[in-house]
């Protein structure tokens, strides 16, 4: 598998990255985890537009789907090669009404399913193209998904958004690449059932025992090498933040 940073920001943009969107591909199959604010123009970076086989929303808080409504706007409207079929997009129950409520003029209640074909995430395991993904609810305000992808005997687990929860330490268990986020800052932020900081990603890492550690989802406001740090002295593996565009081989 080979995972890219679309975008990483948490909760807005920064200078730096859109927010979070993350691309995993095998086999020549694009399924995007999240979509969130400027991620739309970042993808194409990496990938066209209409090459994407399906996409994964961890969650409804606009930092994470609210891209979706211009790539409506894209699948819907496109002239050359007529209306995109529908592709797959994985989320929490009222995905279609939500993002319908977002963009607020669509030319009909239905208009988002012409292009999107909308399946409701639970926790489960199910087959996503070359892919099996397990997902499992964590703990944040909204509805919210954890999400392990596996190929090849190899696997790539993404917290989504969460405060501290075994659900996560299981999900990660001996994963291979473990994109956590890491919002808080450890000895500032403590807001439960809402975001992780560095210490306590670098925990859940550890109890799950994942080969590498990969912080995702820092606001502009947080100092992402404290959080680094932080995770360091609690797990041994290697410890990244990650940063728009980069590649991760699985």
């Amino acid at each position: 598998m080979k995972l890219t940073v679309v975008g990483c920001s948490g909760s807005f943009p920064s200078a730096e990255s859109a927010c979070s969107s993350y691309l995993v591909e095998a086999d020549g199959f694009r399924l995007l985890l999240d979509m969130g604010n400027g991620a739309l123009g970042e993808l194409q970076r990496h990938c066209g537009l209409y090459d994407l086989d399906a996409i994964f929303l961890s969650h409804l808080h606009a930092d994470h789907c609210i891209d979706m409504c211009a790539y409506f706007v894209a699948r819907y409207y496109r002239y050359d090669g007529g209306r995109c079929a529908p592709i797959p997009v994985y989320g929490p129950e009222g995905t279609e009404h939500r993002l319908t409520t977002a963009y607020a003029d669509t030319p009909s209640a239905s208009s988002m399913s012409e292009v999107f074909d909308f399946h409701t995430v639970k926790p489960s395991t199910f087959e996503v193209g070359p892919f099996t993904v397990h997902t499992e609810r964590v703990a944040h305000p909204v509805e919210a998904y954890a999400v392990r992808v596996e190929h090849g005997g190899r696997s790539l687990t993404y917290s989504g958004d969460t405060g501290a929860t075994p659900v996560l330490d299981e999900l990660a268990r001996d994963t291979d690449l473990f994109l956590c986020e890491a919002a808080f800052t450890h000895g500032k932020e403590n807001i439960p059932d809402l975001h992780l900081n560095g210490r306590e990603a670098g925990e859940s890492a550890a109890r799950a025992g994942a080969r590498r550690l990969v912080l995702t989802h820092i606001p502009p406001w947080t100092d992402p090498e404290v959080n680094r740090a932080d995770a360091r002295e609690v797990y041994d593996g290697p410890v990244h933040v990650a940063a728009a565009g980069a590649v991760y081989e699985i």
